[in-house]
């Protein structure tokens, strides 16, 4: 899709459809009345026609409006104007786009950016708007045979906003972002039987193709052994696939300057080991590396804004798979950083491989860390499947994130870490043990590896619940939390 900012007089907009908003009860928005009074009230009285009450989630089509220039009109329910906000603005914009899509109708425009949303500035609104509509055009199709034949693809969408450089700006951080996102979800949906640690890899390696300004590293079997990642590899020795540690580096900040660090979970399936998963919905454990994949998305949308700031990307890969290798619960490791752990479950593998890449993102001398990881499925009982996790050993860059969340309305939720829920990890053979039990499992999670982090300000991310929609025809991966993660960098950049 070609995105674009057309000022001026909406009424007089040559296109072949214009995109405009009416509130609850019918009440028009200003472009709408606008329009209304340029066609002698064709408009409202064809609103009225089709019963169109407002609500979020209409849509309609209106066809030869006398004294409108454009050839069709799409009016969208914004419900009630009053309480308007960020996740309603994305999810009208997503309807909106779903209609033109129904229509095939190629190039739009639309005035929708007028709404008021809170205190969400004309910049912004473009950023979720793109990204909004970017969503609903997603489809990942690529294993049927005969992919769902489609009819003309939308094209061309401009919006009606002030073309300064605020909101081009703005139009290009959505852009960025949307773009970060279908990659996650690519990343996230593929097959375990193509994604894996190795396709990881090349992926990495193509990123680095593609971007002058990405470098990437890949660490294999060998030297991970060689610099002590003992409980990464525990994880992977059940699998035929090699464990695989990439690094990506971003330098568009100064040199020297501390680097912002991502290390996303990347465990490309997970059958739990020894400790078998149940075989309902074992096919999502695909899913399980989707915290690799936001680290991914995040640094595509970082190398196409150009940001200047320095990032690196860690994503530990491996398989967890049971076999006659596959390490057991009971085994003791030495993890990288010295601390030994007894794994007590090997389906909680996930921390099992972050905490020795926390461990490795030591050596970039950090300026924060941030790991993002499908970790417990307590995290889902939680918060469900509307805010990320948001723990953390340092009170500033906890508020960073989940304010970048409110921006970018990919939002995330506080959670305590206190020294008391440290007691359920002891084991009476290792330094840790890497579960705790039923109660609080997504904070106890969290308190393992933060024994790891203490050397750094460090966040965890736990997206369990947002990663992927579960069930069904409408399984997928959601690309969260790209956009928070995007957020969180731009403001870094730009000092805030």
């Amino acid at each position: 899709m070609n995105y674009g900012i057309k000022s001026g007089d909406a009424g007089k907009t040559k296109t072949s459809c214009l995109v405009t908003g009416v509130f609850s009860e019918g009440k028009l928005s200003p472009t709408a009345s606008q329009l209304d009074k340029l066609s002698a009230g064709a408009l409202s009285k064809q609103i009225k026609a089709y019963a169109f009450s407002g609500e979020v989630g209409q849509t309609q089509l209106l066809l030869d409006v006398p004294g409108i220039i454009a050839k069709q009109i799409l009016i969208v329910g914004c419900g009630s104007e009053e309480k308007l906000n960020a996740e309603k603005f994305k999810k009208i914009y997503a309807l909106a786009a779903s209609a033109l899509k129904k229509h095939a109708i190629a190039d739009s425009v639309s005035t929708l950016i007028e709404l008021k949303i809170g205190k969400l500035d004309e910049q912004k609104k473009l950023s979720l708007a793109t990204q909004a509509q970017e969503d609903s055009f997603y489809t990942f199709d690529q294993f049927k045979e005969k992919p769902k034949k489609k009819k003309i693809e939308p094209k061309k969408h401009s919006y009606c906003a002030s073309s300064n450089k605020s909101s081009k700006l703005g139009l290009a951080q959505g852009e960025a972002i949307a773009s970060g996102i279908d990659l996650a979800k690519d990343l996230g949906n593929l097959p375990g039987n193509i994604c894996n640690p190795t396709y990881l890899a090349n992926e990495a390696n193509k990123l680095s193709r593609q971007y002058k300004s990405i470098r990437t590293e890949v660490l294999s079997d060998a030297a991970l052994k060689k610099l002590g990642l003992n409980s990464l590899l525990a994880v992977s020795q059940g699998s035929d696939q090699p464990a695989k540690l990439i690094t990506m580096q971003y330098n568009g900040g100064k040199k020297g300057a501390k680097p912002e660090v991502l290390v996303g979970k990347g465990v490309t399936f997970d059958s739990g080991g020894i400790s078998l998963k149940p075989g309902a919905g074992m096919d999502e454990m695909k899913y399980d590396m989707c915290g690799a994949a936001s680290v991914f998305g995040t640094m595509k949308a970082l190398a196409e804004l150009a940001l200047p700031i320095n990032v690196v990307g860690i994503v530990p890969a491996v398989e967890n798979m049971p076999s006659g290798s596959a390490c057991r619960p009971g085994d003791i490791v030495k993890t990288m950083s010295g601390q030994t752990v007894e794994i007590l479950n090997t389906d909680a593998e996930g921390r099992l491989i972050l905490c020795d890449a926390l461990t490795y993102a030591g050596k970039f001398k950090p300026a924060h860390v941030i790991d993002i990881a499908t970790l417990t499925g307590a995290c889902v009982i939680a918060l469900g499947s509307h805010a990320t996790a948001v723990y953390s050993n340092n009170e500033g860059l906890s508020d960073a994130i989940i304010n970048a969340g409110k921006d970018s309305s990919d939002r995330g939720w506080p959670m305590p870490m206190w020294e008391e829920y440290q007691e359920q990890i002891k084991s009476p053979f290792a330094d840790i043990a890497n579960i705790g039990g039923r109660p609080a499992g997504s904070i106890t999670a969290a308190c393992f590896l933060s024994r790891f982090t203490q050397d750094y300000a460090w966040a965890h991310l736990d997206i369990a619940g947002t990663a992927w929609i579960s069930g069904g025809n409408k399984k997928g991966g959601t690309g969260r939390p790209v956009a928070m993660l995007t957020q969180y960098l731009i403001n870094v950049a730009a000092g805030k």
